[in-house]
């Protein structure tokens, strides 16, 4: 198996995850249309597809392209055009986690009930679910596959152990933090 082929099936889920915000992008317009005074956001679809967003796109598929893909291109002689990429990519996915942030703001201008809170929980959304799409096939079929020639079959197996590695972490670090934020501002005097 390639080492990008985890990276592509992690990109099949995002795009289930994609149109699901999609629906909810529609459903509020729809909403809005229909009364903007008394148009309803779910915030808990909101926290879930933050949490989606910044767990699984950002740390875990972003983190294994940035910190593994990508750090090992880096040491390649790549063209010229192929370091342009990484370039774009990287400010694709800090304009993305810029853009979620964001999506959590206006969430909590909502939940305060600050005017155009809504109208900024429509303008993030819908820069995402027009992001993620584009960003996911250029990926898939203008980068990935032409990078593999770089790596020997040695390299690529190497890579393929590490995104694995990789992601036998991920929920270990994701819920460490979880308890120690919680310890943090709740601690325990016995």
């Amino acid at each position: 198996m390639l080492p990008i082929a985890p990276l592509m099936i992690e990109h099949r889920l995002m795009e289930r995850m994609i149109a699901l915000m999609r629906c909810e992008l529609t459903r509020i317009k729809e909403n809005v249309a229909v009364d903007p005074e008394f148009a309803f956001v779910d915030p808990m679809f909101i926290d879930t597809a933050v949490d989606f967003l910044r767990t699984y796109a950002d740390r875990c598929h972003h983190g294994k392209e940035e910190d593994i893909l990508f750090a090992a291109l880096e040491k390649k002689d790549i063209s010229p055009e192929h370091r342009q990429t990484i370039e774009k990519l990287i400010q694709e996915h800090v304009w993305a986690r810029e853009t979620t942030m964001a999506l959590v703001w206006a969430k909590e201008d909502y939940l305060l009930g600050k005017d155009e809170a809504i109208e900024k929980i429509l303008k993030n959304l819908e820069e995402l679910v027009d992001f993620y799409p584009r960003h996911i096939e250029f990926e898939d079929k203008e980068f990935f596959v032409p990078c593999m020639s770089y790596f020997s079959e040695a390299e690529k197996a190497e890579m393929l152990q590490a995104m694995h590695d990789f992601d036998r972490e991920m929920i270990h670090e994701k819920y460490r933090g979880v308890v120690e934020g919680i310890e943090t501002r709740k601690p325990c005097h016995r």
